[in-house]
């Protein structure tokens, strides 16, 4: 699809191939995010572009490439089995808009969930995720990451 398709569909979100661009989205989002809550490390990095760029708030630098992203995902895990508690993201109020040369620009809200091992779930987190998404072999790919928080802003 080309940056020029991509504009006219998003100013006309009523056409089909929006429609469709926006769904393919959306599942990329619904998988991304599921590999994450189940510490599925290298199948989740490998949703990132080998040369990946995320940018939290909470680390020093910005994580570059997936061995690092997969690394963070396996001490994620280690942590959450000391504590007993369980992490779930949810992603919703997705914008797409066209960028260059066939990306995606992506803004959204996460919202983190932590239920401690038989207790109550609540949200801990609020935060916004800005994504550049590119087509790798057909398939989208996070090629940059910003997340912001909310509490930390």
């Amino acid at each position: 699809m080309t940056t020029d398709t991509l504009t006219r569909l998003q100013h006309d979100a009523e056409q089909p191939e929006f429609g469709g661009l926006y769904g393919q989205v959306q599942q990329f989002y619904a998988h991304q995010m599921q590999l994450f809550d189940a510490y599925e490390a290298d199948r989740w990095a490998a949703t990132f572009t080998e040369d990946a760029v995320f940018e939290v708030p909470t680390l020093d630098a910005p994580v570059r490439g997936r061995a690092g992203l997969a690394a963070g995902v396996r001490r994620n895990r280690a942590q959450q089995e000391r504590s007993g508690e369980r992490l779930r993201h949810f992603v919703g109020m997705l914008d797409v808009q066209p960028g260059r040369a066939g990306e995606l620009n992506t803004c959204c809200y996460a919202l983190v969930y932590l239920t401690p091992r038989g207790g109550t779930s609540r949200v801990v987190r609020v935060c916004v995720m800005q994504d550049v998404l590119v087509r790798v072999r057909g398939k989208w790919r996070t090629r940059h990451r910003v997340v912001t928080r909310d509490d930390l802003a």
